[in-house]
């Protein structure tokens, strides 16, 4: 029976080219599906979002459109807490609820989106640890989550660097967390496009960089797109190449890079739509690299370098820096708040801000006329209603016409919302709106006989501390019949001054 062949019958030939089609009908559709995707998250160019480190001093108001006049920001940066448990921080400083009360970021976040912005959250960093180095696959998903449902971005960022790239297991748990809430957002209609902060070479991607990305297309999740940190060659720049030609190199190297990716996950896009998954993030003015420096004029061949390849996005390290250092630093220098080049404030903003695209249409924010907005509340304030016989001084919260405002110095009768020309004009820089569930901080109470109970008829002297309603004041000149804390009284013209409750101690028996 040996050699024997096989005759192919007719039915069989057709169903063979029936499953061909199929199959090829399927891959196209697919490679359509990916492709609409770039056009639907990037529009018809680039976008400029730059970052802007959340937690460094002093807090850049990045709400603020005197301060960031682009219409996209992104936050950095989120990670596993100090301690290494799998607990979302920003910056290891500071805990969710933290931050919402020591930077009121939450509140900030929603002036950036009532001003038609759009916020990109970043996981990760040089400085610490991605949580999905400390967490399991269950933690990572609800520490994703967590943060996604408190600041419901659109967009958000993996920034992945360091020992952190060479961690298979991590780029795993990551990839298949994200596939699970990229799901969950599209199953209830909200959009949720990702993004890989990789850095890079000018001969391209690492290996590891590389298997960062497969992971994630391994797990299936639509990669919005692969943001390279043209920055810190080093030794892989040629003597002979500047910022912008290094920049260029890397880019037209990690093109190809990526095209070899989506083919071995069988997909394969167009050049121009592999360029459009691409991001460049320079660090502006001096680099850590000695030798290293983006000028404005490179920022500026960067833009076209951004509109001849088609690339999806520019960010920059960082809106912090976006300023001279001033006459106390040299030029060259590396810091965090300044270029450490001579620049006009917000002159690289100026320059990126000229793409045309923008990360995602901005979500519609209905206002309700002034006049028409219910008195504010107390009892739903987070803080005091501001007063026109109070006295405020520097770092002072208060509400007023359902807003937060932070006092940026000494006043009093200045009303917040009153309008100025210039910002400098008002002691008062808006921090954003009450928020939904809002209320005031608890009144932490003294234990009782903590200090005398403070009585109508007696007689205090500067120094003398008593006890009223729960709370404690202190004499600052003789007094009688003053009743502590009394509304309507400005604080100046009291003769007593209220103790923090943590300064109390019960007497000495």
């Amino acid at each position: 029976m040996a050699g024997r062949r096989r005759r192919l019958s007719a039915l069989r030939v057709l169903a063979a080219l029936a499953t061909a089609v199929a199959v090829a009908a399927g891959s196209v559709a697919l490679v359509r599906h990916v492709a609409a995707g770039v056009a639907a998250a990037f529009g018809s160019g680039p976008w400029y979002a730059p970052y802007v480190d959340a937690t460094l001093t002093p807090t850049y108001a990045f709400e603020d459109e005197r301060q960031n006049p682009s219409n996209d920001v992104v936050l950095g940066f989120v990670v596993a807490s100090r301690d290494g448990r799998c607990v979302p921080t920003w910056g290891t400083f500071y805990s969710l609820d933290g931050a919402e009360t020591a930077l009121d970021l939450d509140r900030r976040i929603s002036r950036m989106r009532a001003r038609g912005g759009n916020v990109m959250i970043s996981f990760g960093g040089a400085a610490n640890d991605e949580l999905a180095l400390r967490c399991s696959l269950f933690d990572l998903e609800n520490a994703y989550r967590e943060v996604i449902d408190r600041y419901a971005p659109t967009s958000i960022d993996f920034d992945v660097e360091g020992t952190a790239i060479g961690d298979t297991g991590a780029n795993e748990r990551r990839a298949a967390a994200v596939k699970v809430l990229q799901d969950e957002a599209r199953a209830a209609h909200r959009k949720l496009s990702v993004w890989l902060t990789l850095p890079v070479a000018p001969t391209g991607l690492s290996g590891p960089a590389t298997a960062t990305i497969d992971a994630m297309l391994a797990a299936h999740v639509d990669l919005a797109g692969v943001n390279l940190l043209t920055m810190d060659y080093g030794a892989s720049k040629a003597a002979a190449d500047d910022m912008v030609s290094a920049t260029t190199r890397a880019v037209d190297a990690t093109e190809l890079q990526l095209a070899s990716a989506y083919r071995r996950h069988r997909l394969q896009l167009t050049p121009d739509s592999l360029f459009h998954k691409l991001g460049i993030t320079p660090m502006i003015g001096q680099n850590d690299v000695p030798g290293e420096r983006v000028t404005l004029s490179d920022a500026k061949k960067l833009v076209e370098l951004a509109r001849t390849r088609h690339l999806g996005r520019i960010s920059m390290w960082s809106l912090n820096r976006d300023a001279a250092c001033g006459a106390q630093m040299d030029l060259g220098t590396v810091s965090n708040l300044c270029s450490g080049i001579d620049q006009k404030p917000l002159a690289f903003t100026s320059v990126f801000s000229q793409v045309p695209g923008r990360s995602t249409t901005p979500v519609a924010v209905t206002t309700t006329p002034l006049h028409t907005q219910a008195p504010d509340d107390p009892d739903h304030s987070p803080y005091p209603i501001w007063s026109d016989v109070q006295t405020y001084t520097a770092g002072a919260h208060v509400t007023w016409h359902h807003n937060v405002y932070e006092a940026k110095w000494w006043s009093r009768a200045n009303v917040p919302d009153a309008p100025v020309a210039h910002e400098w004009d008002t002691p008062w820089r808006l921090l954003g709106p009450v928020l939904p569930g809002d209320h005031p901080a608890p009144v932490l109470k003294l234990p009782p006989g903590t200090y005398p109970k403070w009585r109508s008829h007696e007689v205090y002297v500067k120094g003398d501390t008593v006890e009223y309603h729960g709370l404690g004041y202190d004499a600052k000149w003789w007094t009688q019949g003053d009743v502590p804390g009394k509304l309507g009284i400005a604080s100046d013209d009291s003769p007593w001054e209220q103790l923090p409750a943590k300064t109390a101690a019960p007497p000495a028996p």
